[in-house]
């Protein structure tokens, strides 16, 4: 019988960013990283082109979380308003259900392109959510 390794849940995971010491987020996405094909061909190769890799292209990365009194976010996306972008490190971590670490994602030089305050509706019963995207330059799988 194989020792069978069950896949992970999307629900347990952690968000280390430097300096910021905010509480949980609800959503991550945008682990996504693409390398463009560019098409090539030499003049005395048959009428066929070959694909070469090209450049690597890393997809903003999203968090989602409901809004509190820590203005932690807000401060770090007024720097870049105020043209004193500061970059940071961070890291996605996926937890087991016992909350221990299985696999990290660390990503590098980000900053805040874009942070949304919540919504509002008189008629719902629900958390505030404030979004910010990361661009960065690069995310491995620690």
């Amino acid at each position: 019988m194989a020792n069978r390794k069950d896949p992970y849940q999307s629900y347990r995971f952690r968000v280390e960013l430097d300096g910021i010491q905010r509480g949980g987020f609800r959503e991550v996405a945008g682990l996504d990283v693409t390398n463009d094909a560019v098409p090539y061909r030499e003049g005395n190769e048959p009428a066929r082109m070959r694909q070469l890799p090209g450049m690597t292209k890393y997809a903003n990365i999203t968090l989602k979380g409901g809004i509190t009194d820590d203005d932690s976010l807000i401060k770090w996306k007024q720097q870049t308003v105020d043209g004193k972008t500061e970059r940071k490190n961070g890291s996605i971590i996926l937890c087991d259900d016992a909350g221990e670490e299985k696999l990290r994602w660390n990503f590098h030089e980000a900053w805040i392109v874009k942070w949304s305050g919540p919504s509002f509706n008189a008629s719902a019963n629900e958390v505030a959510i404030e979004s910010i995207e990361l661009a960065h330059e690069g995310v491995v799988k620690a």
